[in-house]
């Protein structure tokens, strides 16, 4: 008999949900919400305002699109942190009730292991390359950075993470104090093909270990970027692609260099990256390279799997529900940054 996993993630701005049938996924929905872009980043209240108009019509959308009626399912997966309180509660709850109705089990599925594991989706018709235990993955996110060792899919830990702002979230910031939109992960990409990655230099940080610090480079860019404008009010116009490249180069650079050394360190030629950082071009090319010349054996997911999607997740949940590891209903859902 067939295991038909519904996944749901909602632990941030993207409302989604997923069919993943015997470990080949059928559907992955996403509504994104546009309401953010006013305010330069996502404001939590609107988020979950927007989570409870989308819940019912994502999921609707992905049960039909995979072709599965939801008396067919086997249970739920669905994100139970980390995150916003105010956007997960909205996920959390669906799940709940949505899998009482059907008495099938529910699966709570941390937002961090899924996103490493989004690398074991499979996809009719598609290569599926997947990593071999234990592998080395570099999660990258705007809320999350962290090298982690991966010897099982319930068995991770964190090598390094950021101490302080994740690397998503200083070129966001940085972005916006240029004044060139939000989201500003993609645009900086766009922008950084154009230019000289040479063209400027940032601060880097010097934290021992395998953790990484990015307030330093978001002060460091503000303050340059200050002194600049004073000398030409133009700047930012005349150099944005400069810019762009040179913080890119950089936020590459301090991830690549602690992920080398944990490499090193721990012996693993095995690398993989993860997270919403993980559609940039730039630190694609570096994996690339390092790859040729650390004789690394990378895996880099598809862009579809790098931000917040729920196919992950019930990915996820597919592992757990062959471990018959289920949850119970009274598990509340937690905001804090942590790998179970």
């Amino acid at each position: 008999m067939s295991v038909i996993i519904l996944g749901i993630e909602s632990s941030c701005d993207d409302t989604s949900a997923a069919v993943i049938k015997d470990g080949y996924l059928l559907s992955n929905v996403v509504s994104s919400q546009a309401v953010h872009e006013a305010y330069g980043g996502v404001v939590p209240e609107l988020a979950s305002r927007a989570h409870q108009q989308n819940i019912v019509p994502v999921v609707h959308e992905a049960l039909k699109r995979a072709g599965v009626t939801k008396e067919e399912l086997s249970a739920v997966a669905f994100t139970r942190g980390p995150g916003l309180m105010g956007s997960l509660l909205v996920g959390v709850s669906f799940a709940k009730g949505f899998a009482r109705s059907l008495n099938i089990p529910l699966i709570d599925v941390n937002h961090l292991n899924g996103h490493v594991l989004a690398h074991f989706i499979k996809a009719e018709d598609e290569e599926n390359r997947q990593p071999n235990f234990p592998f080395l993955c570099l999660l990258v996110s705007g809320g999350n950075s962290q090298i982690i060792l991966v010897k099982a899919y319930n068995d991770m830990e964190i090598l390094g993470q950021t101490i302080d702002d994740a690397a998503g979230e200083a070129i966001d910031k940085c972005s916006k104090v240029m004044g060139i939109g939000y989201p500003g992960g993609p645009i900086i990409d766009k922008l950084a093909r154009q230019g000289n990655p040479k063209a400027f230099t940032f601060s880097k940080p010097h934290i021992p270990g395998l953790d990484y610090s990015f307030s330093g480079l978001k002060t460091s860019f503000l303050y340059s970027l200050r002194d600049w404008l004073k000398e030409d009010p133009d700047f930012i116009e005349h150099h944005k692609v400069d810019l762009a490249a040179s913080l890119e180069a950089t936020v590459v650079d301090i991830l690549m260099d602690k992920l080398r050394k944990a490499a090193k360190e721990y012996k693993i030629k095995e690398v993989a990256v993860a997270g919403g950082v993980s559609a940039n071009n730039g630190l694609r090319n570096a994996f690339r390279e390092h790859a040729e010349k650390y004789d690394w054996d990378i895996f880099i997911p598809k862009f579809s799997y790098t931000t917040d999607n729920a196919a992950m997740i019930a990915i996820t949940g597919y592992f757990k529900y062959l471990d018959r590891d289920f949850c119970s209903i009274d598990l509340p859902a937690y905001s804090r940054v942590t790998l179970e």
